[in-house]
């Protein structure tokens, strides 16, 4: 990869690559998630995504363009347990394609669309 120089005393700003290159697997996530009504809450698509043992809720924002930021929400400020979370898992409609990806379940959606209410 080519260098910036320094030019004028200046010294160059860095160089950043967007998001949605890093990880492929979330071209396929938002794309079944914008066909789930459930899923869209606020401005954020909720998901779950478990590895191994463990279980997350994670959620896609949208930043502009092609551009899609991801983040694992802390779900207890959410008023969302484990158990909800581990749920989610278990639905049989709630699969996405890719192995470890699952919808939100109708409890977690209510539970986020409350707290999105009086935020």
């Amino acid at each position: 990869m080519a260098r910036a120089k320094q030019v004028g005393g200046m010294e160059p700003l860095p160089r950043y690559t967007m998001p949605d290159e890093s990880e492929p697997e979330y071209a396929l996530i938002i794309d079944e998630l914008l066909g789930d009504v459930k899923s869209l809450i606020g401005s954020s698509y909720y998901y779950v995504k478990q590895e191994g043992e463990d279980c997350y809720l994670c959620r896609i924002i949208h930043g502009g363009g092609k551009v899609y930021f991801h983040e694992i929400v802390n779900h207890a400020q959410h008023g969302i347990s484990e158990e909800d979370i581990e749920l989610a898992t278990k639905i049989e409609t709630g699969k996405l394609a890719l192995p470890g990806h699952y919808t939100i379940s109708p409890l977690i959606e209510k539970k986020l669309r409350a707290i999105m209410q009086f935020s």
